[in-house]
């Protein structure tokens, strides 16, 4: 475990003594930063395709965590944690959002359960919360005792499960969902986790000052960026609420058409979580009479799954069930969903 100061005026990377892999990363990524190069090499997550090599300015880089320091109002001096690798954007940006602001970074070795206790026993100090964290659905759902201590907590990767929400909503502290790329740098818009002490907030993302968000003709996202001009057209279908806010729908990409109905796997998903514990995904097969058919997709053993409950429209129940014995994932925890089509 490392703990790096960067709230003083000089941060000597040499200092840094690695420990095990993890720790070398953190160490290999300061150096680089620290470097005359003016730009750096990030790779997207490959969960939805063949991961791509992005070259990015370290300016940009700035640009990203400085924003995020204005919207959810970080200072010098303020603590945080990285729990996530430093070969994805998450990490990298957790890295250089620390020396923009000036924090406390402690870095843990990425895992699922988090305790404030060993961090405090680990560095020996005596925080009783840390002002400003990132993870994962899977971090915040093994770490909830943790996660209650977490001041400011954004959560990327995956959508929560209302489960999730449900445990999330007896905090105090801030919560956002993020909706974030490699290529815009990480995230450019937030969604705040409605709780007992936020209860008025409103369920939709909100793109940053700097960022203008629009639609093309297929309904998908494009982000006008800061980044030197920089426009992103994504494949994700929107709801365009105004000039910063917007519903996420799904991937255009994954919209299955069956019998000439176009459905969308994401909305589906949301219905089943309540009724299957496990994690899945919505998916379609060949066939002859509906062109696609729908399918969900199960981690773990056969076993009996009852839809009736779910508010499901007849169009919108799996035509067939298929169970995997184990998800390949990414380093970052997505499910490598085409992997698992392709096999089954």
């Amino acid at each position: 475990m490392l703990y790096l100061d960067f709230s003083q005026d000089q941060f000597d990377v040499n200092t840094i003594q690695p420990q095990n892999d993890f720790e070398q990363t953190v160490k290999d990524f300061l150096v680089d930063w620290f470097s005359d190069s003016d730009v750096m090499i990030a790779h997207t997550s490959g969960s939805t395709g063949t991961p791509k090599e992005i070259i990015l300015t370290k300016n940009n880089m700035r640009k990203s965590a400085n924003m995020t320091a204005k919207y959810l109002q970080l200072k010098n001096g303020d603590t945080a944690l990285l729990a996530m690798p430093v070969s994805y954007i998450a990490g990298k940006l957790m890295l250089v959002r620390a020396i923009e602001i000036g924090l406390k970074l402690i870095c843990i070795q990425p895992t699922s359960h988090i305790l404030l206790e060993d961090i405090n026993q680990e560095i020996q100090q005596n925080f009783s919360s840390i002002n400003f964290v990132a993870l994962t659905p899977m971090q915040v759902e093994k770490s909830l005792d943790f996660v209650s201590k977490c001041d400011k907590l954004i959560i990327g990767g995956a959508p929560l499960s209302d489960k999730v929400k449900a445990d999330l909503s007896a905090f105090d502290n801030e919560v956002y969902e993020t909706y974030a790329m490699t290529e815009t740098i990480t995230h450019i818009a937030f969604k705040q986790v409605t709780n007992q002490k936020y209860n008025a907030v409103e369920n939709c993302f909100e793109a940053f000052e700097e960022v203008s968000i629009s639609v093309d003709n297929r309904g998908c996202l494009v982000i006008d960026t800061p980044y030197d001009g920089l426009q992103v057209v994504t494949n994700d279908l929107v709801e365009l609420l105004d000039s910063r806010k917007f519903n996420w729908i799904g991937r255009v990409d994954n919209i299955i058409n069956s019998g000439g109905i176009k459905l969308f796997p994401e909305q589906i998903e949301e219905k089943l979580k309540p009724y299957i514990s496990s994690d899945f995904f919505i998916t379609s097969k060949n066939d002859e009479l509906l062109g696609q058919k729908l399918v969900v997709v199960i981690e773990g053993e056969k076993g009996e799954i009852d839809f009736s409950k779910a508010d499901l429209t007849k169009y919108q129940q799996p035509k067939e069930v298929i169970f995997v014995n184990q998800f390949p994932r990414t380093e970052s925890g997505k499910i490598l969903r085409n992997k698992i089509i392709k096999k089954s």
